[in-house]
């Protein structure tokens, strides 16, 4: 089999998990049933796999698709609701401030890692930065980009899955909410595709922050805010989207043992938790001085990956634009943090 070759089978194959999960009645399942299945092959059998090299490219192509999909629903009304951002702003700026001191607590105390890992794994957002930093600062690189890595893939699971059972039915995707069209021609994916292109190199050439993701957001917002073009996804690319992040996601599990693995899962899940919770807390204050729903202030709120976050949106009539902003203010915050104390806790760490 050649190696791009097996690329495909792989998503294929995933594919079919999220098939799978969608009758089981999963939420998030072309997400959450690739994850599933991918990150069990990863781990019952890692050196049976062979090389999937072009999974990452295709991972960053269909997040480009995930944020033209988001940039479509930004609205006028989206920037009416200036008053309650400047609040949650600043409920965010307390979240991350918390988050990192109950996660290096759990780090250092409970795993026992050394400071420079406990601090930059405690970083409840932007993922790759707190890797490289923590890196420059001596730490455990492979803890370090584990526990980012669950801290994500936890986030995304138990968030759909505790909506669904709060609701008692499945909910998002699995319960028939989309945010793309069931029958849009084919004729239309050049311009989808045009639409793309430029989001990526709007967010490459601008340093966009999550540029991937960012650049195609733009776009899509500037289309639907002076419809100059009507941009109409079809489901079918939103599901494969879906499912490449999925797979990509459970793929991180690679060649970790299991003893590590399971040590690692068991003190994201205590750190999760106490994210999650203090989420839900600061969603309960922020609901009513906002005037969202309590459910879409969680997902804003909940310290997962921009992409993933926005696709946990579909669970709640949530406007996926307002969350992933709340998201990226969230990443931004959290990278800023890291920059401004790197060379401080360089010489103490």
């Amino acid at each position: 089999m050649t190696l791009p070759l097996s690329t495909f089978v792989l998503i294929a194959i995933c594919g079919a998990a999220g098939a799978l999960a969608q009758l089981l009645g999963l939420p998030l399942p072309y997400m959450l049933g690739p994850l599933l299945a991918s990150g069990l092959a990863a781990t019952a059998i890692p050196h049976r796999l062979p090389a999937f090299p072009w999974l990452i490219e295709l991972r960053l192509v269909f997040i480009a698709v995930i944020g033209l999909v988001i940039g479509t629903q930004v609205t006028p009304e989206l920037f009416a609701q200036a008053h309650a951002l400047m609040l949650s702003i600043l409920a965010l700026a307390v979240f991350v401030l918390l988050s990192v001191a109950w996660n290096y607590t759990v780090f250092r105390r409970l795993g026992r890692y050394d400071r420079a890992t406990a601090f930059y794994s405690s970083a409840p957002g932007g993922l790759y930065e707190s890797i490289a930093f923590g890196e420059a600062a001596g730490a455990d690189a492979s803890r370090l980009i584990l526990q980012q890595f669950l801290r994500v893939i936890m986030v995304v699971t138990f968030l759909p899955i505790a909506l669904s059972i709060w609701h008692g039915e499945a909910v998002g995707s699995a319960g028939g909410m989309s945010l793309a069209g069931e029958h849009v021609p084919l004729s239309r994916l050049p311009i989808i595709v045009l639409a793309v292109a430029l989001g990526v190199g709007l967010g490459r050439f601008g340093r966009l922050p999550a540029g991937q993701l960012t650049g195609p957001l733009a776009i899509g917002a500037l289309l639907s805010l002076t419809g100059l073009v009507q941009m109409e996804i079809p489901q079918w690319l939103v599901n494969l989207a879906q499912v490449v992040v999925g797979t990509a996601l459970g793929m991180r599990f690679t060649g970790i043992s299991p003893a590590r693995l399971r040590q690692a899962a068991g003190l994201a899940v205590v750190s999760v938790g106490g994210m999650l919770a203090l989420a839900a807390l600061m969603a309960s204050l922020m609901a009513p001085l906002t005037g969202e729903g309590f459910e879409v202030m969680l997902i804003s709120f909940a310290p997962g990956g921009v992409t993933e976050m926005a696709l946990v949106a579909l669970s709640v009539p949530a406007n996926p634009a307002l969350v992933t902003l709340y998201h990226i203010i969230r990443i931004l915050m959290t990278v800023l943090g890291l920059t401004l104390s790197a060379r401080w806790l360089k010489s103490r760490l």
